[in-house]
This record gives C-alpha cells, structure tokens and sequence, in this order.
C-alpha cells in the first residue's frame, strides 16, 4: 500500500494556517507531511518563508500521527555536528515521527547570495556523501558518537536523479525522491537505487466534487506549467487512474502538492475521494 505525505511550502502562510492545513492531512487519511528548506521562497523571493526545521517542529508538537519531514534539507545550510543533533531531538521528541530527507542543493545562486559557498554540482553531491557519513559516524556508538543516540533508526530519504546521487541512495538511503518535473522517468530511474523505496513529488490541480474543472485545471496550469509532467490535474477518479500507474511504476510513497495552495477543503476531500480509494 502506498504512502501519502502532503507536501507543503511554508511560504505564504501564517503558521496558524500550516498547522491547520497538518491536522487537516492527519485526519483525512495522510501519513506525513514535508516542508521545503530554503532561504528565500524560490521563483518568488518577496514572499516570507519560515525555517525548515523550525516549523517542522512546531508542526510536530501540534499533530499526532503524522510523519514529519522535509523534500529536502539543503546539507550546505548545516554542519553535519549540527543536523546530527537536531534530528536526534526531534526524533526521540516526536516519538520517532521524524525523517531526515537530504539533498545536494537545487539552487546555487541561492547559497551564492547567502555566503554559503558557490560550489559545482560535483562538488555538492560529494558534500553530501560526506554528511551522510558523518551522520552514521555520530550515530554509530563509536568514538565520534553523539549522546543521545537515535534510540531507533532515523529514516534517510535522498533526493535526486543524477549517477553518482542515485549511487548514494543505493549505498545509504531507506527512501528515494524523484522530484516532480522529471516524475515521468519513475520507470528509467527505479531499478538504480538498490534497497530504497522510491517516492515522487507531484503536483495535483484537483477537481473536487461540483467544483469548475475549466477554471481549476486553468489556474493550475497557469501557476505551475513549469513543472512539466510533475502538474496532473483532473478529478477523483482520474487521479485515483494516475496514481495507480505511479504505483505500478514502483512508487511506493506520493508527496502531493496542491495547486491551490492546499486549501483544507481540498486536502479533505482529496482524502476521502482518492487517498482511501488507493487504500482499499
């Protein structure tokens, strides 16, 4: 059976509104959440954006159930010492709820402006080998090892579909992301991350019950075009027909974003029509 995670930028939400949108998912059949970590909202650098780990916490002491995580933290923004620290916390805080979801960096203009180094993509992704080490190195009970240890696995979920990234996960990774705009390589990409599972992020212009789907299909894709095949859109059969390939494909967990900016009403009813439907 697959997962479902709603996944949700906290940007242009007051935290009030991210809570509600989580408890909402939490009721309606969700099995996690997952905010971004940037320092500036990308392709939209005026509007206000909360801490990844920040808000993950806060979002975590106000849910029950929910699996709490990120697509993804950006390794360039925190020593290895330091993540190593706060997942354990967050972890044993959450009764084992958190995931610790890592990438190389998606935008280097970003770590440019903000003094985090201008490195190439190589340079990034054996960065990140060297986090990912060090994470098992602190957690490992030998000499470097941090106290607390993670009194249970902490799940590692990867992001990324180039060689050596996909390499990574087969080595390291419990979970594998493909990102939503190459969503259609689901079939190519699966059979190289080794024991990991494989989750796509996909982007969903919902067509809810007596809802206009002209006008909803319409501004979904005139907000997230961009996203190529990582935008479907269409109602709660067509969206139940479209999932079910992305599982037979090998899809074993589904981070949805909505184009509306997951109104709670859309998150409801996208749980009952189409969430329980692949359930059952």
């Amino acid at each position: 059976m697959a997962e479902w995670f709603l996944f949700l930028p906290q940007s242009r939400l007051s935290i009030t509104d991210i809570v509600l949108r989580a408890r909402t998912a939490e009721a309606s059949g969700f099995d996690g959440l997952a905010f971004l970590d940037h320092l500036e909202t990308p392709m939209a650098p005026d509007a206000p954006l909360w801490e990844a780990m920040t808000i993950a916490t806060w979002v975590a002491a106000h849910t029950e159930r929910l699996r709490i995580g990120h697509l993804v933290l950006c390794d360039a923004f925190r020593h290895a010492a330091v993540l190593a620290k706060q997942a354990v916390t967050l972890a044993e805080a959450t009764g084992g709820r958190f995931e610790l979801g890592l990438g190389s960096g998606s935008m280097p203009d970003e770590l440019a402006r903000f003094g985090l180094g201008e490195p190439t993509a190589g340079a990034r992704v054996t960065a990140l080998e060297q986090t990912v080490t060090a994470l098992k190195r602190y957690w490992s009970g030998g000499e470097d090892t941090q106290l607390p240890t993670p009194s249970s696995p902490i799940p590692l979920l990867l992001a990324g579909r180039g060689p050596r990234m996909l390499k990574l996960v087969a080595q390291h990774a419990d979970w594998w992301n493909l990102p939503a705009t190459h969503v259609n390589e689901l079939p190519q990409l699966v059979g190289k991350i080794g024991s990991a599972r494989a989750s796509v992020q996909q982007m969903v212009g919902f067509v809810g019950d007596g809802a206009d789907a002209e006008a909803v299909i319409g501004t979904a894709r005139r907000r997230f075009s961009q996203l190529g095949p990582g935008l479907v859109c269409g109602g709660a059969d067509e969206l139940v027909a479209y999932f079910t390939g992305l599982r037979d494909h090998g899809a074993q967990r589904f981070y949805v974003w909505f184009s509306d900016f997951a109104a709670p009403e859309t998150i409801a009813e996208f749980g009952k029509r189409v969430v329980s439907a692949l359930g059952e």
